[in-house]
């Protein structure tokens, strides 16, 4: 058990520190004020738990553990929902309907979209 703990805990640091690194696109790239950064970690989250879920799915290269560290840990670390929904707040306190509607939308469809090219990927594996 303190295995699978530690697994996972060391995946969420590499996803978080990761995530800080995405995420810092918020600060050069101003599109109707949607956070960029954190919209392409969701949608990079997203595409990596897809193309991991077909791997795991199609083979036995992932083992438990590599799937605790990277699914579990790393995705779980990555993406960011809770701070989706916080910047939305933040737009809606702004009056910024446009923005709320363009980053949700965006969102949403891209997250969908990328975990399906994810698992579509893994048929390469």
């Amino acid at each position: 058990m303190i295995k699978k703990i530690l697994l996972i805990g060391f995946g969420g640091f590499a996803g978080s520190v990761a995530r800080y690194f995405v995420s810092r696109l918020n600060l050069s790239i101003d599109f109707y004020s949607v956070p960029i950064g954190t919209m392409l970690a969701n949608v990079l989250g997203c595409y990596i738990i897809g193309l991991l879920t077909g791997i795991a799915e199609k083979s036995v290269v992932l083992t438990l553990e590599w799937r605790l560290f990277l699914m579990v840990g790393f995705c779980g670390g990555f993406t960011t929902f809770s701070s989706f929904a916080n910047e939305n707040l933040a737009l809606m306190h702004s009056g910024q309907l446009l923005s709320i509607l363009i980053y949700t939308g965006l969102s949403i469809f891209l997250g969908f979209l990328f975990v399906y090219l994810g698992y579509v990927t893994s048929n390469a594996f």
